[in-house]
């Protein structure tokens, strides 16, 4: 099976990182190892009426935030790379300093090392220029900055249409294509401009 990593922080947005959990858990062609910072566990018992275990049990191996000598921290261990969702703004920063002090951080960086993917959903707003100044430094470093801003063409009616939307588009980066939300100009989605919807396609509307 392809490994993915999935890093949970403390930020806001917590349903993103279980979601993804879920949504790789449709086939059997994913190894999950995930890695949470202790104050994701605090903000998913806020966000969450779930138990830790029960979102433990999502992945296939679940790595200790302060064991910096697990299998995720070498880059001879393969992977198709490492989704950091939701992303803190500590996280981000340690990530384009290159600080490596805990779990999250260092298999990231080995991730950008190894020349693999790396997609860091950051949660925060208003940015002011020294997180803009850390988000520019990790992209250029290889990074796929990716904030998880609401699609509303598809018109969602749940909060979960609007994650599902969000965790698929995370997911595309990684050439990991779970249809979870309807897809713009595309069979089964929505029409982009100058297109309608025929027998479930979408095709070009005449002149």
């Amino acid at each position: 099976m392809d490994r993915v990593i999935v890093g949970i922080t403390g930020a806001t947005g917590t349903i993103y990182g279980v979601r993804l959990m879920e949504m790789l858990r449709r086939t059997d062609a994913y190894e999950i190892h995930l890695v949470m910072s202790r104050s994701a566990k605090l903000t998913l018992k806020m966000e969450h009426d779930v138990d830790i275990a029960n979102i433990n049990a999502l992945a296939h191996e679940v790595h200790e935030v302060g064991n910096i000598g697990a299998s995720i921290s070498s880059g001879s261990f393969h992977s198709k790379g490492m989704i950091i969702a939701p992303c803190s703004i500590k996280t981000m920063s340690n990530v384009a300093m290159g600080n490596t002090g805990d779990l999250i951080s260092r298999a990231a960086d080995v991730v950008l090392k190894e020349r693999r993917t790396l997609l860091v959903a950051i949660r925060e707003t208003p940015l002011h220029s020294g997180h803009l100044d850390n988000l520019v430094r990790l992209s250029r470093l290889g990074a796929v900055i990716f904030p998880p801003v609401p699609a509303f063409y598809n018109r969602p009616v749940t909060l979960q249409d609007i994650v599902d939307q969000s965790c698929m588009r995370m997911l595309d980066q990684f050439g990991i294509h779970i249809e979870s939300a309807p897809r713009w100009g595309e069979e089964g989605g929505v029409p982009a401009v100058g297109q309608k919807i025929v027998g479930g396609k979408a095709v070009a509307v005449e002149d």
